[in-house]
């Protein structure tokens, strides 16, 4: 029988601002969310003001400056790094390990003895290395895993970390009684109202419901979920996760913008991006979608533009990428709009090793692959965006709003912390 456990950074982005601010212990913090829209995480001392999640920044901008709560932009470069460190710490408590998201990690802990001591020295660990405090749930399926981690964020006398093994069958049931069905990783608020409507409300209800119902109902993924509630592992660790079918990336700008070269440097960026991301998978591509939007919020009806441009033939060459990308963007650019938003999405994705050759295709210059290789890896340990395509930086006008922006502590040389 396997012991999973998930390991999750407790309100990961304002801790990796704490971090470098420890002026900022037991003080609220809130993190906003692209070109400084909406409240998207809150330590829990702003939570504790009533500050909820997802709000508009401008409808608790007055409670944050009544109540001294510290403001940051997102930083991505920031949390990006953070969380590798955090889950290569993590990485040496397990026997395996799935990065499920940016704060969150399951781990197997199959044959290790004193579970709650060797939990507590994990916490430790990843407390001293990278200063992030986190939580630990330890089950028998990674759903009772999830859940128990849940448990111990909300209760304090767990110390951060819970089993569902150290409870006697009994007390486990209470518990499981006191969870609503919607706080089971996989059931979504529209499920949980389906289930409320079959007379489900709770986590125990859903451990006791039929699997025969839950099939009929919902289809066999929340079948498998309350089989994972009953001890049962349906879901194991992925040795290697599978290469995405759809790679997409895209911003919102600070402002409208209007002019093409403006848009061109924006979508080079994404379609770089997206290129970088599809040579990581070792994948290919053959289609490239461009897309730009006016403002959805304005008083003039949103122009919108969206084309997908087919490659000759499968490639990963961000030279490649960028040009097709910018062909779409001419194609459905159309002068004297403001536009708010533009991305770059990749299509009939494969894995490169599987790309059937073109016998009619003109051949590749070989010195092009190490060229890429270069790039890559001169971007992987500089930064992002160290080394870039000219058409990237003729402008900046598309940058998006991060005024509150702390520096990038660990990844920028220009904003590294300073001992004097």
């Amino acid at each position: 029988m396997s012991t999973f456990a998930l390991v999750d950074g407790n309100s990961f982005y304002t801790s990796c601002e704490r971090v470098f601010r420890p002026d900022l212990a037991g003080k609220p913090i809130i993190v906003l969310s692209n070109n400084d829209g909406c409240v998207v995480a809150r330590s829990a001392e702003a939570k504790a003001l009533g500050i909820d999640a997802f709000l508009p920044y401008y409808q608790v901008a007055a409670q944050c400056r009544r109540h001294g709560v510290a403001v940051f932009s997102s930083n991505y470069a920031l949390y990006g790094d953070m969380s590798q460190r955090m889950m290569q710490v993590v990485a040496r408590w397990g026997i395996e390990q799935e990065i499920y998201s940016i704060d969150e990690s399951f781990i197997t802990l199959d044959g290790i003895p004193e579970l709650r001591h060797h939990a507590a020295g994990l916490r430790a660990d990843v407390l001293q290395r990278v200063g992030i405090p986190t939580c630990v749930g330890i089950g028998r399926s990674k759903t009772l895993a999830k859940l128990a981690n849940s448990v111990a964020k909300t209760h304090p006398r767990c110390n951060g970390v819970f089993a569902w093994d150290w409870l006697a069958r009994d007390w486990q049931e209470k518990l499981l009684a006191r969870l609503a069905a919607s706080r089971v990783w996989g059931v979504g608020r529209r499920s949980a109202d389906k289930l409320a409507r079959l007379g489900i409300h709770s986590a125990l209800d859903l451990q006791r419901a039929a699997p025969q119902l839950i099939q009929r109902h919902f289809g066999i993924v929340l079948e498998r979920t309350v089989a994972e509630l009953n001890g049962v592992s349906c879901l194991e660790l992925d040795d290697i996760a599978a290469p995405r079918q759809q790679l997409i990336s895209s911003r919102s700008f600070a402002r409208a913008v209007s002019e093409l070269p403006t848009l061109a440097a924006a979508v080079t960026h994404h379609a770089t991006r997206v290129g970088e991301k599809l040579r990581q998978q070792r994948s290919v591509a053959q289609l490239v979608g461009v897309s730009i939007r006016g403002n959805p919020f304005g008083d003039a009806p949103p122009q919108r533009g969206w084309t997908v441009v087919p490659l000759s033939g499968p490639a990963a060459d961000t030279f490649v990428l960028v040009k097709a990308a910018l062909a779409g963007l001419e194609a459905i650019y159309l002068p004297g709009h403001g536009y708010k938003k533009a991305g770059v999405v990749l299509l009939g994705i494969s894995a490169a090793q599987a790309r059937q050759p073109d016998l009619f295709a003109v051949s590749t210059d070989p010195r092009r692959a190490a060229l890429l290789q270069t790039l890559d890896k001169v971007n992987r340990h500089y930064g992002s965006g160290t080394l870039r395509l000219a058409s990237e930086a003729v402008s900046a006008g598309w940058q998006m709003r991060q005024a509150q922006r702390s520096p990038r502590w660990t990844t920028c040389w220009d904003e590294l912390p300073v001992v004097s």
